[in-house]
């Protein structure tokens, strides 16, 4: 069983998880890029490395956090890891990505295992984990899993199984936002107030926390990042070619993608609830 990891990738959601891995004890080392990102860490027990190289040296479960394949294809790209060691694959990056990183590994066991969840469910660990990777090494990573989520979903042994179950999962989380943007602005420009709009719909069989979470930030114009809407144009992206791969019509996700990518442009640093700005709100 897993006693040490190294996260590569502590951003938004990386420092959260690199957090509930010391408070379950485990020994952490971190790197990121942005090395400003990864010294706080230090203050809560955790190693800073200078390199990718040094950070996985001798870690049992190296932990990858990153914005999408090609970030996390560069970073791991001839990196020794140690004997026995298992990659866990958190990042977001569809199908065809995991094919390209699932050749990277070459003979090191590797867990594909998104996160649904944000900031918040990831500081606390909370998060969903959405894995896929063989039965003999799932013994190895649960460790890792129990520290940084509720629960895990074994989507089955097939790397990939993991990301057609996110992307599944985050073409709801990206409808339900955009719906909620929708409703608020119309709410708003029928000359009502938008609160009104999730009062409405509280305790009710339509009523959904995440709504109404997001839609009290959409009318605060409080778009503090918990998920970026940049991130939601790159995973409505993946989330079209999953569709195309799948078969199934796409013409919701479309205009979804094109709601978020004019969102984005207002600033794509801002959290996803900004996607209210395209609907004129």
């Amino acid at each position: 069983m897993a006693k040490s990891v190294a996260v590569l990738g502590t951003g938004m959601m990386g420092a959260g998880m690199a957090r509930s891995l010391l408070r379950a004890g485990l020994a952490v080392t971190v790197w990121n890029r942005s090395a400003e990102k990864a010294r706080p860490l230090a203050g809560d027990g955790a190693t800073v490395a200078g390199s990718p190289a040094e950070a996985v040296a001798g870690a049992d479960v190296v932990l990858t956090v990153l914005f999408d394949a090609d970030s996390t294809a560069e970073v791991m790209r001839g990196l020794a890891l140690a004997d026995g060691a298992v990659w866990v694959q958190s990042g977001t990056v569809g199908l065809e990505g995991t094919e390209r990183l699932v050749e990277l590994a070459g003979g090191t066991p590797f867990v594909d295992a998104p996160v649904l969840g944000t900031r918040k469910p990831a500081e606390e660990g909370k998060l969903t984990v959405l894995a896929a990777g063989p039965r003999d090494v799932r013994d190895r990573v649960a460790p890792v899993f129990d520290a940084i989520g509720a629960r895990t979903v074994w989507a089955g042994e097939r790397p990939g199984d993991g990301q057609r179950l996110k992307l599944a999962a985050n073409s709801w989380v990206l409808s339900i936002t955009a719906a909620t943007a929708q409703a608020v602005a119309l709410t708003r420009g029928l000359g009502l107030e938008p609160a009104a709009f999730l009062d409405a719909i509280s305790g009710g069989a339509v009523d959904s926390g995440y709504a109404q979470v997001k839609g009290r930030a959409m009318i605060a114009e409080d778009f503090t990042p918990s998920f970026g809407v940049e991130g939601a144009v790159k995973d409505a992206d993946l989330i079209l070619a999953a569709m195309r791969e799948a078969g199934t019509d796409d013409r919701l996700m479309r205009a979804l993608h094109e709601q978020y990518r004019v969102a984005a442009d207002h600033g794509g640093t801002d959290d996803m609830a900004a996607v209210v700005r395209a609907f004129g709100s």
